[in-house]
């Protein structure tokens, strides 16, 4: 069973906030950027910290190419196959992740080619690294992520293409794939939700019934709590991530 968050102290909403600097490694359209992907029930927000780039997305509007640049906010919802490019070498964005802990947890999807999504085994394959590890100068690891994202690219290509010349309908067939991916994690999922962002609304809801009622005594339980940066950044689908975790020490008076 899992544990239920400290509502006092998870971030608000259940959401996740992590730093993510985006790959400058040129992909195979000479573009600079990460692995393609989409999440299956999580909306994803970036705040653009420094750099410029693009953002393009497939969706139910088609193909469109976002600009980013620092001071920027773009988020986009399940379903919404993302790329971002890297055009200045330089680009960082603050990330923002609606329902922590599904995305940890196999939310996203890569755009590998249809041959790495018949099955989960296949899938684990080609998404899988030995080493997450991006600050070790690991030569192998990196070496192992970039792969990741050239395959992430192929498929993502392939997919725009068809979009471009047929419209969204193209998509259909990889949406059914991920559906298949990711239908065994449900589940799971459902734990993280109920004790995460479902069980902040609740209590919000009874704080409501309380002043409602003019009672306050809930107030007087008001802390502060400060999240801890982790030391090392991690290969992710995007890029670089350095993430900050919920520190189980409320920060002390003074």
């Amino acid at each position: 069973m899992r544990t239920s968050p400290d509502v006092r102290t998870s971030f608000p909403g259940a959401t996740a906030v992590s730093e993510v600097s985006i790959y400058d490694w040129p992909g195979l359209d000479g573009a600079a950027g990460g692995s393609p992907h989409m999440h299956t029930a999580s909306t994803e927000a970036y705040v653009v910290q420094q750099g410029t780039g693009r953002l393009e997305t497939l969706d139910s509007r088609g193909f469109t190419s976002t600009p980013l640049a620092p001071g920027t906010v773009v988020w986009f919802t399940p379903g919404t196959i993302h790329r971002a490019i890297n055009d200045s070498g330089d680009l960082r964005v603050l990330v923002v992740m609606q329902n922590a802990g599904l995305p940890e947890n196999g939310d996203a999807v890569m755009t590998f080619p249809a041959e790495h999504l018949v099955d989960v085994d296949a899938y684990s394959r080609a998404a899988s690294l030995a080493s997450k590890d991006a600050d070790a100068g690991d030569a192998d690891a990196e070496a192992a992520a970039r792969r990741r994202r050239d395959l992430a690219l192929e498929g993502y290509l392939e997919l725009k293409a068809a979009v471009l010349e047929s419209g969204v309908s193209a998509l259909a067939e990889f949406h059914a794939a991920a559906a298949g991916l990711v239908s065994v994690r449900t589940e799971g999922w459902r734990d993280l939700l109920s004790g995460g962002a479902e069980r902040q609304a609740a209590v919000t809801g009874q704080q409501l019934d309380s002043l409602g009622s003019l009672e306050s005594f809930y107030l007087q339980e008001a802390r502060t709590t400060m999240g801890e940066r982790k030391s090392r950044r991690i290969y992710g689908m995007c890029g670089r991530i350095q993430a900050w975790e919920v520190s189980e020490t409320v920060v002390a008076g003074t």
